[in-house]
């Protein structure tokens, strides 16, 4: 399947912010599809809406099915207390198979959130067999967190296409990750004041990945 799985370093990291930056930066490389399988707190936040909203994207780039649970927990959690288990080959039967499609699909929190007793995200990006694009955050403590989460995806041998980091840029910081992590770093986002889908679509089109390393994926 082509297309990149957005997890995080942790929750509330900008991984909602890099997938519509994603569908704004290449969509004209490939027909994109924006997938959010498993929400929280929809009750507080929806992050399907948001990217609609900031990638000014049309229904056909949005697949809104999926898991929406009340309370903003983790998903084991939200579900226990909605008396249900998620199921993760359910979940992966909504996700339309297409080859002329690649999809961008955010996760939720980090890659190692429990979806249920026994499995969590990380288990869910290896089943979808797409590669991993982290979301990290720039700022003191993201060298150990995001080698972390690199840690974690190599051990389901999930392919691990860069790191996006997110908040005022650090250059030592993203040295550090990729002397340590052996990851590249894609691009470094800066905060978006006011952030609409006008400044960031500004930001992007003059500032993601302008050597074209993920293009392959798409």
């Amino acid at each position: 399947m082509k297309g990149l799985f957005v997890t995080g370093t942790d929750t509330g990291v900008g991984k909602t912010v890099l997938s519509a930056a994603l569908l704004l930066r290449y969509r004209k490389v490939a027909r994109l599809r924006y997938w959010k399988p498993i929400q929280t707190g929809i009750e507080l936040d929806d992050d399907t809406a948001e990217v609609q909203r900031l990638a000014t994207a049309g229904d056909a780039e949005i697949l809104s099915e999926g898991i929406r649970l009340q309370c903003p927990v983790s998903p084991h959690l939200a579900a226990k207390w909605a008396g249900m288990t998620i199921d993760l080959d359910r979940l992966r039967g909504l996700l339309p198979e297409s080859r002329d499609m690649a999809w961008i699909i955010e996760g939720a929190g980090g890659a190692l959130v429990p979806l249920n007793d026994t499995r969590m995200i990380v288990d869910f990006i290896a089943m979808l067999r797409v590669p991993a694009l982290i979301a990290a955050r720039s700022g003191l403590g993201t060298i150990n967190h995001t080698s972390l989460t690199v840690e974690a995806l190599r051990s389901r041998s999930v392919p691990i296409a860069g790191v996006v980091m997110i908040g005022e840029p650090n250059a030592d910081n993203a040295e550090a990750i990729e002397h340590y992590a052996q990851v590249p770093v894609i691009a470094q986002i800066p905060r978006i004041d006011p952030l609409t889908s006008a400044s960031l679509a500004s930001w992007t089109v003059a500032n993601f990945d302008p050597q074209r390393r993920l293009n392959e994926f798409f």
